[in-house]
């Protein structure tokens, strides 16, 4: 396990007892190196989405955590937000609750001509996703896309 990783699977143990106290779900904890400045991004959801105060809420509980159990050498600034509505899908629990959803998939290299497609999310598992296409299934392995996103439909 990489040190990024290690980090972020602490991160997420410390905020799940947070999380369930402010009755919100963890969608995703990263920590990633941006313009030379670590940040710490925990992300959270709920039925109804959340809001800033809930998000403070969150910060501030995670925050006096993160520096009672001080496991983080590298400094960082941590945020915490909502996924928002094109939320990336990197974990199989983003796909399993996805499902049936419609999908931007933007692949690294085009195929057929094309980086980018857009469908119904149908399956998954740890190699590929599926998308339901007006023209049939298509399959993609989840390490040819750059990013998997939920459409935005305005």
């Amino acid at each position: 396990m990489s040190r990024r990783e290690e980090i972020e699977n602490k991160t997420e143990a410390l905020l799940k007892p947070i999380a369930e106290a402010n009755e919100v779900r963890i969608y995703d904890v990263e920590f990633i190196k941006e313009a030379g400045e670590w940040y710490l991004r925990a992300y959270i959801d709920r039925d109804g989405g959340v809001d800033i105060n809930k998000c403070v809420d969150v910060s501030h509980a995670l925050s006096d955590a993160l520096d009672e159990h001080d496991f983080i050498e590298e400094a960082y600034t941590l945020e915490v937000s909502s996924p928002g509505l094109g939320r990336q899908l990197k974990k199989d629990r983003h796909f399993e609750n996805s499902l049936g959803l419609d999908v931007d998939v933007k692949l690294y290299k085009a195929i057929d001509g094309t980086k980018e497609y857009t469908g119904k999310l149908t399956a998954y598992d740890a190699d590929t996703v599926t998308i339901e296409m007006p023209d049939g299934n298509r399959t993609f392995n989840r390490k040819d896309a750059a990013s998997i996103r939920l459409t935005l439909d305005f």
